[in-house]
């Protein structure tokens, strides 16, 4: 089965983070950088479509950290996955948003005790690394899907150019629920 080289490459499956319904019609899968301004600036209209289309749209969200130009984006992904594995994905990944100038080690470790993440366990998983496999895998998937760029959004498995806003985000949604 050949694919399109603009469609998801990898399946959206029950270890990816999720907001939403898992049986919507229409998934959203983000391919993120905390670090990224523009990231940043679609998180809010990301909610607010969550909030539009509630039981109707998920979302999904992937680490894409450019590494190159954002040289605390990779910790911040790697602190996110340790939130998640404490379940507290979603709220690290707003903290990491509310506090993008901030992503220095010593602050994202003030932001899991804020969150009242088990330490130790934060502390030994980040100095292990255990979830740079993982980063590296959303990375590689990404790359494989046709992403160029932060924020890549994919909508029920096909890339959605958001360079020119995320109007045409919404746009792609709302064409979906009328059919």
């Amino acid at each position: 089965m050949s694919r399109h080289p603009f469609e998801l490459s990898a399946p959206v499956t029950a270890v990816d983070h999720r907001l939403g319904p898992e049986h919507a019609p229409v998934t959203l899968v983000e391919y993120g950088d905390f670090e990224c301004p523009s990231c940043k600036q679609a998180a809010p209209a990301v909610k607010l479509l969550l909030e539009r289309y509630p039981e109707r749209v998920q979302l999904i969200f992937r680490h894409f950290p450019l590494e190159e130009v954002h040289p605390h984006a990779l910790h911040a992904a790697e602190a996110a996955e340790a939130a998640g594995a404490q379940g507290k994905f979603w709220e690290m990944h707003d903290l990491l948003f509310d506090n993008q100038r901030h992503l220095k080690q010593q602050q994202l470790h003030g932001y899991a005790e804020r969150l009242q993440l088990d330490m130790a366990r934060y502390t030994a998983e980040m100095d292990d690394e255990i979830y740079l496999q993982r980063i590296r895998e959303h990375q590689k998937n990404g790359h494989d899907s046709g992403v160029r760029g932060t924020p890549g959004f994919f909508v029920n498995g096909r890339i959605q150019d958001v360079s020119f806003g995320m109007k045409t985000l919404f746009d792609a949604v709302d064409a979906l629920l009328r059919r």
